[in-house]
């Protein structure tokens, strides 16, 4: 048993951690075993209170994402050692877990998720009905096609876990402090905190919010909102059932994905937690709008209610018929935080200094081990160990009302066992407040999607189509509307909304000096743009931005829609530690950008200016301020399509105008729209890489076939210069390469297995059909042995390899590039 410590200790910490469930315990833990000297953990009742104490403890490999299959796996092998290094016993309990497929559908996404499973160290497999039935003999088989099976999984004692980090971050001289509440935080202008509490004040170097469901009580302390809210989830325990006690071995852990449930053996019994539909499920909203009533929900439970999940107890019993004759014994209702797509918040904050979070845990216990080893890593070494831009905190914003919050968790809660299709698209609590100024336009008239708030064209209805989402592990209606906007931009010229970029202004007397620091490129000069990267410090791509100087000293720099503020917020602390005198404005909602391309581009945009666009005057890579129809537009002469093209920069309220007049002046050249899709589709054509799929956290500029956007030789100290110069001296384990593959009715996304000699050997990063070769194309990462043109390799795509061909890249030459040819008198 733990005894209370209602005290602070000590007056200055390095790391105040709010919060004392196993998150924040395994923080604690996790910093104090790497060094850190002053951690101070300050609970307001007692450790576990709030979702810990109460939660089911599963434990799982399987993630549908990429990368938490790393927190998950590092995770399990903490748990499995914990006891062996603290003394305490954690009831960890590994008999596997089975996910029931029982449509062919199901089946289908169990292979989509082995050949995502393949490239990682995790054992994951596919199994057939007989073996499902050895491994968990209590099952009705009627229904059951298929198993996806992980040894290793379970379920843990959420108490015990975290008294056990409790014991461990205490061993290696961390502070745990409760009953002790913080009642204030005043950020100082060091960037420094004063943490407040009935005991006194401690000043800390950082704070970190693992608050759980009081989360956004400490976030509001410092004017934040955070977009979380408590969903009333129950599991029912069953008393002991003969049949489950006359059994061996400890059944494996199956959630049956129609039912919506997950069951597992609890002693001699059962226990099994439903996910109802989002019609069914309860939010605790009015702790939202009033705050989590003080004093309450310790360990406090709300009131059970078994007819809001009968149809699922119902489906329980036809699936595991022992439970019919099975009494409930324990009903357990308790309140979980959700995060509007149910994925938590990990990592520093922008817009405020060394605050940072680990919030909105639908699944806690699992998470606990590998995001306590991860943010104490990115603490102490100033970068985050490896990709996990799902979980970045940033990725929500001032569009992220209470209403949409609220919306996304019920919708959240109720796809909790829904098939995870390739491009998903959910429809709850939308569109934000975060729409450009073509969406009234352009909504009836095509398939949007949804992208860091913003609604973006995926592709365009004609007559005859089949429109609206329908979403399919293989080619679906989209698939031939797209190749038919790729051929309208290939042979005509194409409009697309970009509007979504995140878009920063950078100006004042330090600001060539810190983009010169930030980026790996050269600056570019007055009235040019380019391609930069800023890299950490160990070499690894933080980000891919086009920076643009607009007249001396001030640029426009543009990001892709997911990454606006987690690039902002690494700009902004690159400031302030550099002490730059520079101001940096996000103009990503008042500015609309408009993409115009294709061979016509320029005739339908000389049509609208006075300004001379020829190839002579207005080259490729250069921007200047002009006016198109009467309209201010800044230009730049760049397109991800690799076709003639313009991006035009404008205020958000003269996108309507500017459309219309550029789509008036395109008629007789037969001007149409494309969406997102056609523009994957071309870029990739084109091999343009994309930040978050060929490069991000987990690789560096030489592997992703970067070289040419890095300039080693240039004056400037940039970050990750020493790095770059000594991975460039090891050489290189892998690199990305360029494959075409002989498919079917099926394209490959991204992270599917690379097979070589019967064994996975790399992974996709992207893919899309080629609308020009006919075939598919795609990324991958291969060992630098294999890497060579003419390579052949295999792609699994849904539980079949398929040939697959390195060729050289690219499949389809840049416009600037056939022109330069074509003046050169050579065919391209």
């Amino acid at each position: 048993k733990e005894t209370p410590s209602p005290s602070l200790g000590k007056d200055r910490a390095d790391t105040v951690i709010i919060g004392g469930g196993c998150v924040g315990v395994s923080l604690a833990y996790h910093l104090a075993k790497a060094g850190m000297k002053d951690v101070v953990l300050l609970e307001k009742s007692e450790l576990t209170a709030g979702s810990t104490w109460h939660a089911a403890g599963l434990t799982t490999y399987f993630h549908p994402g990429i990368n938490l299959k790393k927190i998950h796996s590092y995770s399990i092998k903490l748990y499995e050692k914990l006891e062996e290094e603290t003394g305490q016993a954690v009831g960890f309990h590994q008999p596997g877990s089975i996910r029931i497929a029982s449509t062919p559908t199901r089946v289908d996404e169990f292979k989509y998720q082995m050949t995502r499973a393949g490239w990682h160290p995790t054992e994951q497999y596919l199994i057939t009905p007989e073996k499902v039935q050895q491994l968990f003999p209590l099952l009705n088989m009627d229904r059951v096609l298929a198993g996806l099976y992980n040894p290793g999984d379970g379920h843990i004692d959420p108490y015990s876990l975290t008294m056990a980090l409790a014991a461990g971050a205490r061993k290696y001289g961390a502070q745990l402090n409760y009953p002790v509440q913080v009642t204030n935080l005043n950020s100082r202008s060091d960037g420094t905190w004063e943490v407040e509490t009935p005991l006194g004040i401690i000043q800390a170097k950082r704070i970190v919010n693992t608050a759980g469901f009081w989360a956004r009580e400490i976030g509001k302390m410092i004017g934040l909102q955070h977009p979380l809210i408590p969903v009333h989830h129950q599991y029912v325990v069953t008393s002991t059932v003969p049949e489950v006690k006359a059994l061996k071995t400890e059944l494996p852990v199956i959630r049956d994905l129609e039912g919506s449930y997950y069951l597992r053996q609890e002693r001699d019994g059962l226990l099994f937690g439903p996910y109802e539909s989002e019609e069914k499920m309860k939010l605790q909203d009015s702790w939202v709008t009033n705050g989590v009533p003080p004093g309450s929900f310790g360990k406090e439970l709300f009131e059970s209610d078994l007819d809001r999940i009968m149809e699922h107890i119902e489906a329980a019993m036809e699936m595991v018929p022992v439970l019919k004759n099975a009494d409930i014994v324990n009903t357990v209702a308790g309140p979980i935080t959700y995060s509007p797509d149910i994925l938590p918040m990990v990592g520093p904050h922008q817009g405020v200094r060394n605050y940072w979070v680990a919030i909105g845990f639908g699944y806690g216990i699992i998470h606990a081990g590998g995001i306590g080893k991860y943010i104490s890593d990115w603490i102490l070494e100033g970068e985050p160990p490896f990709d996990l831009i799902e979980l970045d905190p940033n990725r929500y914003g001032k569009w992220t009302t209470t209403e949409y919050t609220a919306a996304k968790a019920r919708e959240s809660y109720g796809f909790n066992n829904i098939v995870g299709y390739p491009k998903e698209e959910r429809f709850a609590g939308r569109p934000t407040e975060r729409t450009s100024g073509l969406y009234d336009l352009l909504k009836s008239k095509c398939s949007m999607g949804f992208h860091a708030g913003w609604e973006q064209p995926h592709w365009f209805y004609k007559p005859g189509d089949e429109t609206g989402y329908k979403p399919s592990f293989r080619r679906t209606n989209w698939f031939d509307p797209v190749g038919r906007e790729y051929k309208q931009v290939m042979e005509k010229v194409g409009v697309i909304d970009l509007s979504p970029f995140g878009k920063f202004k950078v100006k004042g007397r330090d600001s060539v000096k810190l983009l010169d620091h930030l980026f790996a490129n050269v600056v570019p000069k007055v009235g040019s743009t380019n391609i930069s990267h800023m890299l950490t410090p160990r070499g690894k791509v933080y980000a891919e931005l086009t920076v643009s100087q607009l007249c001396p000293g001030e640029f426009m720099l543009v990001t892709g829609s997911g990454s606006e503020l987690h690039d902002l917020r690494w700009l902004e602390e690159e400031v302030r530690r550099g002490g730059y005198k520079v101001g940096i404005e996000n103009m990503t909602d008042e500015m609309g950008v408009l993409g115009v391309a294709g061979p016509y581009a320029r005739q339908i945009l000389q049509k609208l200016t006075s300004e001379d666009l020829s190839d002579g005057s207005f080259k490729f890579l250069q921007s200047r301020h002009l006016k198109l129809s009467d309209i201010d537009v800044t230009a730049i002469r760049i397109s991800y399509t690799g076709e003639l093209g313009w991006e035009l920069y404008h205020r958000k309220e003269d996108s309507v105008a500017l459309y219309n007049a550029v789509m008036e002046a395109g008629q007789k050249e037969g001007i149409d729209n494309f969406g997102t899709y056609a523009l994957n589709a071309l870029r990739l054509e084109k091999s343009f890489r994309a930040w978050g799929a060929e490069m991000n956290c987990d690789t560096n500029p030489w592997e992703a076939g970067l070289g040419y956007f890095v300039k080693l030789d240039k004056p400037a100290d940039f970050i990750g210069k020493q790095a770059l110069k000594q991975i460039k001296e090891k050489g290189l384990k892998r690199r990305l390469v360029y494959l075409t593959l002989e498919t079917d009715d099926v394209d490959p996304e991204g992270n599917e297995s690379v097979w070589h000699n019967d064994k996975v050997i790399g992974n996709t990063t992207s893919g899309s059909f080629s609308y020009s070769a006919q075939q598919s194309l795609a990324f991958a990462y291969v060992p630098t042995e294999l890497s060579k043109v003419g390579q052949k390799l295999e792609v699994e795509l849904l539980g079949k390899n398929y040939p697959a061909t390195i060729i050289q890249e690219p499949l389809v030459l840049t416009e600037p590039m056939r022109t330069r040819l074509q003046r050169k008198g050579e065919s391209p």
